[in-house]
């Protein structure tokens, strides 16, 4: 899904979001020089899988937080966990570096991906995440987010991290 589509199945799930344009943005650093309203409550997003490319894992931060591995590796009983290639995230999620958010999701066909949440995000009122590019944030509820992933298909753990 591109953008343009995001914001239809939103629209047509009655689910209320706001979109705010900006320059390309691939690190938190970058979105954070554009001062924009909410920052605070962006979102860090990771895209993950284990050793034997069996399970990918798409991690959602609060932005400020920094994702210890081999912690997240127990405490999703995985194999050793690294970066997922820039071929995989395209492949699985229709997304290039840069791009990463929690809505790429709703391109993964195959419902491969799982959606790792930072349980202190569950306590926002709403979250800025990209809307499958880099030159916008969107900012819906976290509670809409996961009823969206989890129609789509998608697993979703939540885990205090």
């Amino acid at each position: 899904m591109n953008r343009l589509q995001i914001m239809k199945t939103l629209s047509d799930l009655n689910i209320p979001f706001s979109v705010v344009e900006h320059p390309p943005a691939a690190t938190i650093e970058e979105i954070d020089s554009f001062n924009l309203p909410s920052s605070e409550a962006i979102v860090k997003n990771l895209f993950l899988r284990d050793d034997k490319k069996k399970n990918y894992y798409l991690v959602t931060v609060c932005k400020n937080k920094t994702v210890n591995l081999k912690e997240l590796r127990s405490l999703l009983s995985s194999r050793p966990l690294s970066f997922a290639s820039e071929n995989d995230l395209q492949c699985y999620l229709g997304l290039k570096k840069g791009e990463v958010t929690p809505l790429g999701l709703l391109n993964d066909v195959d419902c491969r991906v799982c959606l790792v949440l930072d349980q202190d995000i569950t306590t926002y009122s709403i979250v800025g995440v990209h809307p499958n590019e880099n030159t916008a944030t969107l900012w819906l509820s976290p509670f809409d987010l996961k009823m969206l992933i989890e129609k789509h298909g998608n697993a979703i753990i939540t885990l205090k991290m």
